[in-house]
């Protein structure tokens, strides 16, 4: 669901290039050419790939958490199936993007261990709680519309690989903006008390929804680089305003007021102007400080444990076969 870097800090280490390599590969990438996996790359350009790839890996399988929550509890049999399907969903774009992590050298059980020692992030979106059926509507509306915002221009990523798994995830995406919106529209078309319910659902996971796109560009300094290199296609404050111009008909539309007392349409611009973002708190849920941060972790923490088993009988299996193919040659 997400892709952003979320710390603003620069984390890519300078490494000494060979120049001649470096041109070319510059050149390849300014012609917007794919870099895939044998390819020469700089090793800023590597680290860069691997955190934000398994960042968005890890969002993925951390946010099935909050509507996996929802399941047994979803209103009536269809309810029940979309969103059973919509977590899969999560699950595969998960493995999709692990195996594409994979491909820059790093292993699943890596980039997992860095996951649970707090090393490497995940979106802030998934710190927050689901109270309400109404939280699955935003989520599906406003997360995941935030996410395909983010996603639809990394179909067109310098890195092969990811720029592939993208194009899959993205369809799958617009599946759950869909499913969300037609959540929040059958609430508001529903009893008052469905309709108080509906606009407290967004007025909590509206602003969570613009901190999904990362710190502002003034405090995004992998930004810059990013765009050189074709990982990124547009700024942080650009998909921001982006998304801020499409939802808000969207909400209008079905009788949702967005919680944003500075929000006007500026015909100058043709765009909204909208509030400032609360960074405070977006970086205390980025440190782990968010309401359910540690519930969140622990989960996946004794998912991993658990599964243990699983893991192991299929090394044992994979081993016996390979021994048995060497034995009969």
């Amino acid at each position: 669901m997400y892709t952003t870097d979320l710390t603003g800090k620069k984390q890519a280490e300078t490494v000494a290039e060979d120049p001649k390599k470096l041109a070319a590969f510059e050149a390849r990438v300014a012609n917007d050419e794919f870099i895939e996996p044998k390819d020469w790359m700089p090793e800023a350009y590597r680290k860069t790939l691997i955190r934000q790839i398994s960042q968005h890996a890890h969002s993925e399988i951390v946010g099935m958490l909050p509507e996996g929550n929802w399941i047994t509890r979803a209103p009536n049999l269809r309810r029940k199936a979309i969103l059973i399907a919509k977590v899969q969903d999560e699950g595969g774009h998960g493995l999709y993007l692990y195996s594409a992590a994979e491909t820059l050298g790093i292993s699943r059980d890596e980039m997992t261990e860095a996951l649970h020692a707090g090393k490497a992030k995940y979106s802030t979106i998934f710190n927050y709680p689901t109270l309400t059926w109404a939280d699955i509507g935003a989520i599906g509306w406003l997360v995941d519309g935030a996410a395909i915002m983010n996603q639809v221009p990394l179909q067109r990523t310098s890195y092969g690989p990811y720029a592939r798994a993208m194009v899959r995830i993205c369809k799958e995406e617009s599946f759950h903006q869909r499913q969300g919106y037609e959540i929040m529209m059958a609430m508001m078309a529903g009893t008052p008390d469905q309709q108080r319910m509906a606009q407290d659902a967004m007025n909590r996971w509206w602003w969570p929804a613009l901190m999904m796109f990362g710190p502002p560009d003034d405090r995004s300094p992998n930004t810059e680089q990013s765009l050189r290199w074709r990982i990124k296609r547009e700024t942080n404050d650009e998909l921001r305003q982006k998304f801020v111009d499409i939802t808000t008909p969207q909400a209008e539309a079905i009788g949702l007021k967005v919680p944003d007392p500075a929000l006007k349409w500026n015909a100058k611009r043709g765009s909204y102007d909208f509030g400032e973002v609360d960074w405070e708190e977006f970086y205390a849920v980025v440190r782990g400080e968010g309401p359910v941060a540690k519930e969140r972790m622990q989960a996946r923490v004794n998912a991993w444990e658990d599964g243990a088993w699983v893991r192991d009988a299929a090394r044992a299996h994979a081993e016996k076969r390979a021994s048995a193919k060497v034995a009969a040659e």
